[in-house]
């Protein structure tokens, strides 16, 4: 994967994966300049993905509580 603008429909799972070969190539000093300019933006564009799919998994997280009568009560999650 060579482009700098990762696609939106990764999941977050492969684009993690992706960061961590990333990481690696950068951190073995092999690649020329240039390239590792483009993985760098590359792994910028991955977090930024990364955070947006983590916000709005967090944005639907419920917290189930059960009442005193042994009901469920849904409410948001609160940060």
């Amino acid at each position: 994967m060579e482009n700098n603008k990762p696609n939106e429909n990764l999941t977050f799972e492969t684009a993690i994966a992706r960061l961590e070969e990333i990481v690696r190539a950068l951190e073995s000093g092999n690649a020329p300049l240039d390239t590792s300019l483009s993985l760098f933006e590359e792994g910028v564009s991955l977090v930024k993905l990364c955070n947006q799919k983590l916000d709005t998994a967090e944005q639907k997280v419920k917290i189930l509580t059960m009442g005193e009568n042994g009901t469920l009560t849904e409410t948001d999650m609160k940060v």
